[in-house]
């Protein structure tokens, strides 16, 4: 299996996750299941991010330096680690709800399949012009 596959894969089930939660965040009745909802979610998300990083990211850096998309990557990855950290600080149940599904749908944006098809094709056509 290809380390592009693998990382695709585990968007798919993200995409599941971030479906679920859209539908589940209004039904939590308490800061805390916001909290362990969102705790749990980052947890995750940093594995994901933490494999993407060294598996993927930090061998092709140069390739991503090139077409403009390595510091992309980074903010996209510290955005939603940032906004994911602010629940936890929430004191109300409304804030927290707000924060997270603020997190998934910047999340959902961040991980969906045109964009990254988006960057392939970008990537591609930089590799194009290199080569000739």
């Amino acid at each position: 299996m290809k380390i592009t596959e693998a990382l695709l894969a585990e968007h798919m089930v993200f995409h599941n996750l971030f479906d679920h939660l859209e539908v589940a965040a209004a039904g939590f009745k308490s800061l805390r299941e916001v909290k362990c909802a969102a705790a749990l979610l980052e947890k995750l998300l940093k594995a994901h991010s933490d494999t993407e990083d060294a598996l993927f990211l930090g061998p092709l850096e140069h390739c991503f330096e090139q077409i403009g998309q390595r510091d992309a990557f980074v903010a996209e990855h510290h955005e939603m680690d940032g906004q994911l950290r602010l629940i936890q600080k929430a004191t109300r149940l409304t804030e927290a709800r707000r924060l997270l599904l603020g997190a998934v749908a910047h999340s959902e944006r961040v991980l969906k399949s045109k964009t990254l098809t988006q960057l392939g094709q970008t990537w591609h056509e930089q590799r194009i012009r290199v080569s000739r």
